[in-house]
């Protein structure tokens, strides 16, 4: 049995896909696995049990990517595709079930993929790191070890909040009397991005930080699986904290926390003061291109009660 799974260029869509991954995998036991994705999110799929193959589609000028994939897949039969892109690739391949997105701008990304393949309740994202990134998880992050995760930085300038309210956050959660009171500060980031989080490391002594920034996928998901709390921006590593099972605070201004909110028992959503719906009408349909960090309207004060309120709640 084999099962093509179609899944997005980034990373956390490409977290958000992974409990339906799951649930395939429980639905057809034995099947093998191929993927298809960004090299991005590659790393996402890399050790999950069941995948044979990973076919990478960087994109391509005129659709190159999609010629590639149905070159990839051209004289195989496939007992299920699932095509979370919506693209015309699951017509075109031999298969006897077909399981396609369509659009839908009101549903959790979850909840919308869960839809797609039947499942109900919606399985939960999860992570899949690997043993030698376990290894090394347990190394710097030992048995015990409280652990403040900040994730200053995201792919879209208007979507980060200022990172020197990150660090005044990181700040008041490790100071005495706190909730995170002398807990070690991990601090992650894509690679080229430690100057912009240099600021937030330098709120410990180097003997308390643990500096991920520009890490793998691997690595990183695995240190969230023994962290305390996590608090960052509308990303790919805020989903995949929350995936890890991390305490994960989330924070939205200019995009669709309806649909991206953090997903899971332990995960909050903190947005600036207006909604969504609120920003297009008082700003306009195109405010995101008016070249203002509406992130700067949340205050410190408003993410650090969400996080005592989120530590207080789970006993941590």
């Amino acid at each position: 049995m084999r099962i093509l799974f179609i899944a997005s260029n980034r990373i956390g869509d490409a977290v958000l896909s992974t409990g339906i991954l799951a649930g395939l995998m429980e639905r057809y036991p034995g099947a093998e696995f191929w993927i298809a994705c960004g090299p991005l999110a590659k790393p996402v799929f890399v050790h999950a049990p069941g995948v044979t193959r990973i076919i990478e589609m960087p994109k391509e000028k005129r659709g190159g990517h999609w010629v590639k994939l149905l070159k990839a897949v051209a004289f195989r039969r496939f007992i299920a595709v699932v095509d979370l892109r919506g693209s015309a690739t699951a017509w075109l391949t031999f298969a006897r079930k077909r399981h396609i997105l369509k659009p839908d701008h009101e549903l959790h990304r979850v909840e919308h993929n869960a839809g797609v393949v039947g499942m109900s309740p919606p399985p939960d994202p999860r992570v899949w790191p690997g043993d030698q990134a376990r290894r090394h998880a347990r190394e710097i992050i030992p048995e015990g070890m409280r652990v403040l995760a900040i994730g200053p930085t995201a792919a879209w300038l208007y979507k980060m909040w200022p990172v020197g309210r990150f660090a005044e956050l990181a700040s008041r959660l490790l100071a005495p009397g706190a909730p995170l009171e002398g807990a070690y500060l991990l601090v992650t980031g894509g690679p080229g991005e430690q100057e912009l989080c240099q600021p937030v490391l330098d709120v410990v002594p180097p003997e308390r930080r643990i500096d991920l920034v520009g890490a793998g996928i691997d690595e990183t998901a695995a240190a969230f699986e023994r962290i305390s709390l996590y608090v960052g921006n509308d990303s790919g590593l805020m989903h995949l904290a929350a995936a890890a099972g991390a305490p994960t605070i989330g924070l939205f201004g200019p995009t669709a926390d309806a649909i991206y909110s953090p997903w899971g028992p332990k995960s909050v959503t903190v947005r600036v003061p207006r909604s969504l719906d609120q920003l297009r009408q008082d700003e306009g349909e195109n405010f995101v291109f008016s070249g203002k960090n509406f992130m700067e309207d949340l205050d410190v004060e408003t993410v650090e009660k969400a996080a005592r309120d989120l530590l207080a709640k789970l006993g941590r």
